[in-house]
Parts: C-alpha cells; structure tokens; sequence
C-alpha cells in the first residue's frame, strides 16, 4: 500500500484551512480550526516555509499566511515538503542507497514509469481542489436540484 504520513495529511488539512480563509493565521488559530494539536501545527509549518509553500509573518499581528494561491499548491508539493522526493519503490527514489540487484533488475524501468504517473496525479490535484465546498450547502445541492443562474 502507498500511504502518505500522519503528518502530510495534516499539512493538508491545514494547508487548505488557510487557503479558504486567506488572512494570516496563528498556530492557535489553525489548530482551533482544524482540531490538530499546537504542537503538531507548529511542528508541520517549518518544512512548509522552508518549502516556500508558506510564508511567515513576525510582528503584533504575525502568524502564517500562503505564499501562493490554492490553485498553485499541488499535493505533489506538500507530500515533497513533509517527506521528500515521491519514489513507491527504493530504485526510483534521490536517495544513495541502492538496491542489491539493481544492476541486474528488469523491473527497473517500469517502476520509474509507475512514478512518474504517480508524481504526475499528485502534481495534477491542488489545495483548492482538496478544499471542501463552503458550509452550510444551499438546500438545492443537498436535495441535487439544479440552480439557475
């Protein structure tokens, strides 16, 4: 199974509660809002700023804020900020250890294709695409009546 960490998820989660809201956030505001603990917010906004996915504000009024529009943070970026480079297998990813059979193995480069169509899924879905719609939903879409326009 591909899983992505506890913590990456969370990143979303806290990701896309600043994007719907788009002002400078606390870390107590974020984890009110989004029910994470502190600590763990604190914790997920340095790899992020250091990513450049958000940026920092010092001052009275200071906090946390996207550095880009929800539309240009990708799934693929946040995942790459929390653990690194996107590999489903050890052959395919940036790190210096090898595999024991990888001069003999077939398997090779078709595992690279898998990874470049996984990357390519993630770098295709963006914060505003994992946003939920805004609540409370008109009665119409609740019922899957359509609106005029």
């Amino acid at each position: 199974m591909i899983k992505i960490s506890k913590l990456t998820d969370y990143a979303v989660v806290v990701l896309t509660q600043m994007g719907r809201h788009g002002t400078v956030h606390t870390v107590s505001s974020l984890a009110e809002s989004t029910g994470i603990p502190a600590p763990t917010v604190a914790k997920l906004l340095k790899p992020l700023t250091a990513a450049g996915l958000v940026a920092s504000h010092r001052g009275v009024n200071g906090g946390y804020s996207l550095s880009l529009a929800p539309e240009d943070v990708t799934v693929a970026a946040i995942i790459t900020a929390l653990e690194g480079p996107i590999a489903v297998t050890e052959c395919v990813s940036e790190a210096d250890t090898l595999c024991g059979v990888e001069r003999l193995c077939p398997m090779r480069g078709n595992w690279e294709k898998i990874n470049r169509a996984v990357r390519r899924a993630l770098e295709e879905v963006t914060l505003a695409d994992m946003a939920p719609p805004p609540w409370p939903l008109p009665p119409a879409a609740l019922t899957g009546e359509r609106t005029a326009l």
